[in-house]
């Protein structure tokens, strides 16, 4: 793709058709609908690179009323399809599309365009996140499939989009949520703010449904995650110091007189009828010196 159409690109489909307001009815659109050809509405196809799942249907029924009344203002941006010269693939407008469906008109006003895979889903990410129509989940999985098949790196994206590279970074972060929490980011429960607060939670699961249920705000979501996390490495230091068993006040005496014996540091173990007994050195010297301590010990007399 050429620089221009890159700086296209990022300035959103308004380069590309020449308007501001693209998904709007806009009465100031009627000289390119002019400039546009017609074609059947059944030879339009649904585009396959389309990054939304779902469509509002009090936001579609809204545009077919305003459809109904006025007739299809902005066109729909297409391309041939490879296969069928006489059918198009949606690249933009899917939404009015399916609204003048379901105002049953029978033709639609068309801008076709020449352009690769790339440049397809390139323009239907745009056309969404600009007008923010995607759910944070949609708008990751987009940027997600440009890097997987089209080998963008977070930087493309951004220019691609006109975003910054953390906000790219930040959104593909969201794909790396448990299922169950994606499944609140995707119903509006939470937002995208909340669900990156507990990425590193340790029971991101059970803290979303808290934060749902609650209502609490992005930053009070940030303060219970670290809440939890510092509870938790709390339990597991006491654990850790509750697992060495305490030794008897006799069992510390032994320990001490065998140390001030032999020099060093020693430790007993028991185990059932007999035991460990374990003597830290350091250096060989410092075991010559217990050998000769041991040898320096009076013995005992033999009958």
């Amino acid at each position: 793709m050429t620089d221009n159409k890159r700086k296209n690109l990022g300035r959103g489909l308004a380069a590309l058709l020449g308007d501001e307001e693209d998904d709007e009815q806009d009465y100031a659109s009627l000289d390119k609908v002019r400039a546009s050809r017609t074609v059947p509405i059944e030879q339009l196809q649904a585009n396959r690179f389309q990054p939304r799942r779902v469509f509002d249907e009090e936001a579609l029924q809204a545009l077919t009323d305003s459809i109904q009344a006025q007739g299809l203002l902005q066109p729909i941006l297409v391309r041939r399809r490879e296969d069928d010269p006489n059918s198009y693939e949606i690249i933009a407008g899917e939404r009015r599309w399916r609204a003048a469906q379901k105002a049953q008109l029978h033709e639609v006003p068309v801008v076709v365009r020449d352009m690769a895979d790339r440049e397809a889903l390139e323009i239907a990410i745009v056309e969404n996140v600009q007008r923010r129509d995607l759910t944070p989940l949609e708008e990751s999985e987009g940027y997600q499939r440009l890097m997987d098949e089209f080998q963008h790196t977070q930087e493309d994206l951004a220019r691609v989009v006109g975003k910054s590279r953390s906000h790219i970074a930040n959104m593909l972060r969201l794909l790396q949520l448990p299922d169950s929490v994606k499944q609140l980011v995707q119903g509006g429960e939470i937002s995208a703010g909340h669900a990156r607060a507990l990425l590193n939670a340790d029971d991101s699961e059970a803290l979303a449904k808290e934060v749902a249920k609650k209502g609490l705000s992005v930053r009070e979501t940030e303060k219970l995650a670290q809440q939890v996390k510092q509870a938790a490495k709390g339990q597991g230091s006491q654990k850790t110091k509750s697992k060495a068993p305490q030794k008897d006040p006799d069992t510390r005496q032994l320990e001490d007189d065998l140390s001030s014996l032999l020099g060093l540091k020693v430790n007993i173990e028991f185990h059932g009828q007999g035991g460990t007994l374990t003597v830290q050195y350091k250096t060989l010297d410092q075991l010559d010196d217990v050998l000769n301590r041991l040898n320096q010990q009076p013995r005992a007399t033999q009958h």
